[in-house]
């Protein structure tokens, strides 16, 4: 009965054990997202796929292809009018930075970039999807 009792605790507070991420951590996330930002104005894709996690880039295969997909479906943050960071938002898979970006069509979006550790300590980039901002539009 101890033992159970001691299980059912722990998974009650295994959510809450999750790593959250430090303010160091979310400076890193600013910086990671505002430099590939900075390479895609640039069409610089050798560098903005660089901050692609190993996953993201083993499914891409290559830069060229990476930046394609980008051009096409990603215009908000290929070419953003102005950027602002927002809130992380912790997953079970990891923290999401969301970032309210003007798309070069006036509009207004939040894109969610999904961040992971490697195993080194470093972040990467291991996925965005955009969705648009109901009233803030320019």
């Amino acid at each position: 009965m101890r033992l159970a009792v001691l299980a059912l605790v722990f998974l009650c507070l295994a959510p809450l054990a999750r790593a959250q991420t430090s303010a160091a951590d979310e400076a890193q996330f600013q910086k990671i997202i505002s430099r590939q930002i900075s390479a895609f104005k640039a069409d610089d894709g050798t560098t903005a796929f660089g901050f692609a996690s190993p996953d993201l880039q083993a499914k891409f295969g290559s830069a060229a292809v990476f930046m394609d997909m980008v051009r096409s479906g990603y215009a908000p943050v290929y070419r953003p009018r102005s950027v602002e960071f927002r809130a992380v938002v912790e997953h079970d898979t990891g923290p999401e930075q969301q970032v309210f970006v003007v798309g070069p069509d006036g509009r207004g979006y939040i894109a969610h970039y999904m961040m992971e550790r490697q195993p080194d300590g470093s972040w990467r980039i291991s996925g965005c999807y955009l969705e648009r901002a109901q009233d803030e539009s320019v």
